[in-house]
Order: C-alpha cells, then sequence, then structure tokens
C-alpha cells in the first residue's frame, strides 16, 4: 500500500513541518522580546508618554503573535497532508 518513496515524502513533509513551526515559535518570542525591552526603554526616557508606548507595544505584539499562529498553522497543514 505505501511505497518507500511515500515514507521518505512524507517524513520529509514532517521534518519540514516540525522545523518551521519551531522557527515560527523562536522567531516570535525574539520579537516580542525586542519589543518589550525597546518599551521600556522609551517609557524609561519619557514617561509621561507610557500611555502610548504600551498601547503601541501591545499592538505590535498582537501582530507579531498573529503572524507566528499563522505560520503554525501552515505548519500543521503541511504535516497533516495525506498523499
Amino acid at each position: 500500500m505505501f511505497n518507500s518513496v511515500f515514507l521518505a515524502e512524507l517524513g520529509w513533509a514532517f521534518m519540514g513541518a516540525s522545523l518551521g513551526a519551531g522557527i515560527a515559535a523562536l522567531a516570535a518570542g525574539l520579537g516580542i522580546g525586542k519589543i518589550g525591552a525597546s518599551a521600556v526603554e522609551s517609557i524609561a526616557r519619557q514617561p509621561n508618554e507610557s500611555a502610548k508606548i504600551q498601547t503601541a507595544m501591545v499592538i505590535a505584539a498582537a501582530f507579531i503573535e498573529g503572524v507566528a499562529l499563522f505560520a503554525v498553522v501552515v505548519c500543521l497543514l503541511i504535516s497533516f497532508k495525506q498523499g
């Protein structure tokens, strides 16, 4: 029923999907960490603008999380691919 070529292609798909999901999660973590660090530094420099800075930080973090979630969903779709 399954031949060795199909199993090899399926293995590559699983490996690519898992690497893609891991890289997406890592990149999202690094991006949100950079946003947080920059926001704290900006608030330290201009404390009176902290509300605007925090709002911009939360919006940017949400966009990064959305892109990371989309990437993980695409990787899951690849891993659930049937011949």
